[in-house]
């Protein structure tokens, strides 16, 4: 293993590599990667592989990051094996020219799990950010269950967000010594970008934003709800739609055609649907800060949208995100057309119940599990030592 006791011998700072390849992942990388930028004690090295292209360039270019390296590996209809032999591939000579202190990832992405694998064989300590969800289904969500498992399994520092996550580590034998709650930095780039101008640069969300309709947006593209899942999560938005003209549904469309072809001939017709492309980070966020219902089976909406008051229906069956559910902010759906009608109306209809989800506490974090990740990080390299744990009294 390699010496992480105190500076390097070259009285460098610590070098820490962020390895990252999707917009979910960059968004909960940025206020980590600006907090390190900051450090006296650590350097953050930048490595992207592409895996979301285009919505990965936008994450970096509001939080004004530079990649120092990037793999580019997207194609268009890779498989996930193809994607993982490319990425170990390209990642490996990496590794061993930069030689690290220490490997990042974050999340459930293919990306992490191949570079938390690749980092292992180089015997370079892997550090897990937003360790612990679990779903309890390895199947579902797919390949994300697992994804997380397995980089889990050769992590040396798991930065667990909550409570639960940590209990999640702790029942799989993890030592608790190498286990920090951080809260979700999820919650520190969403707090740093709503105070940001309202901008959209779709003129039918700008007119929407300025006016008192009520807005439903949703969000679907899991792969585990390709298919009749999604035909039925479609089905009932249409029927939402038709009976409740005072709402405006608006759907960011994910690229993939998978979710395009059944969605769209399902709901476009609809004078109150509004289907746009998909919104870079800020639009998104603002998006939700004007909309009063939200029905996702995004993870990160599940702790972003509560954060400002919305009330969540996810279209899953099970969740790796329990807090906000215990909380009452969150509510589990699934992909019934029936059930998921229910729901909505019962929300629309039941003021008290609606306001009861809008005000229930959020458990995700406060805007500072950046800052105790650094100091997280600092201790496991011997350069620094922890803060106190997000809900620690």
């Amino acid at each position: 293993m390699p010496d992480t006791n105190g500076e390097n011998g070259n009285g460098k700072k610590k070098r820490v590599m962020f390895i990252y390849g999707t917009r979910p992942e960059a968004i909960k990388m940025a206020s980590l990667i600006k907090r390190m930028q900051e450090s006296d004690v650590l350097e953050p090295i930048i490595l992207v592989t592409g895996q979301h292209r285009e919505m990965l360039d936008q994450v970096n270019e509001l939080f004004k990051i530079t990649p120092d390296i990037d793999l580019n590996l997207f194609k268009p209809g890779q498989t996930l094996n193809t994607l993982s032999s490319r990425i170990l591939a390209q990642l490996d000579p990496v590794l061993d020219e930069h030689k690290p202190d220490a490997v990042l990832v974050q999340g459930d992405t293919t990306t992490v799990a191949i570079a938390a694998i690749a980092s292992f064989y180089r015997e370079i300590p892997v550090i897990h950010l937003e360790a612990g969800l679990r779903s309890g289904n390895i199947y579902s969500p797919f390949p994300e269950e697992a994804n997380r498992k397995i980089a889990g399994q050769v992590t040396a520092l798991h930065l667990a967000p909550t409570q639960m996550s940590k209990d999640n580590l702790l029942r799989e034998g993890i030592h608790e010594s190498i286990i920090a709650i951080t809260g979700n930095t999820v919650i520190d780039a969403l707090l740093h970008t709503v105070a940001l101008p309202q901008k959209f640069t779709d003129p039918r969300l700008t007119e929407l934003a300025s006016s008192d309709a009520k807005v439903l947006l949703l969000t679907t593209h899991r792969r585990e709800n390709w298919g009749k899942p999604m035909e039925r999560i479609a089905r009932a938005v249409a029927r939402i739609a038709e009976s409740h003209p005072e709402y405006t549904v608006v759907f960011p469309a994910h690229m993939n055609p998978v979710v395009r072809d059944v969605i769209f001939p399902l709901i476009k017709d609809y004078p109150n649907v509004i289907i746009t492309e998909p919104l870079n980070y800020e639009e998104f966020t603002h998006l939700q800060g004007i909309a009063d219902i939200v029905l996702t089976d995004s993870g990160g909406v599940q702790e972003e949208a509560p954060s400002l008051g919305k009330p969540v229906l996810v279209l899953r069956l099970n969740t790796e995100r329990p807090e906000a559910v215990e909380a009452g902010t969150v509510k589990l759906v699934g992909t019934d057309e029936d059930v998921i009608v229910e729901e909505v109306t019962k929300l629309i209809e039941d003021r008290t119940h609606y306001a009861e989800m809008a005000m229930a506490t959020n458990p995700y974090g406060d805007g500072h599990a950046a800052e105790r990740a650094v100091a997280a990080i600092a201790a496991l390299l011997g350069v620094g030592t922890r803060i106190p744990d997000f809900g620690a009294a």
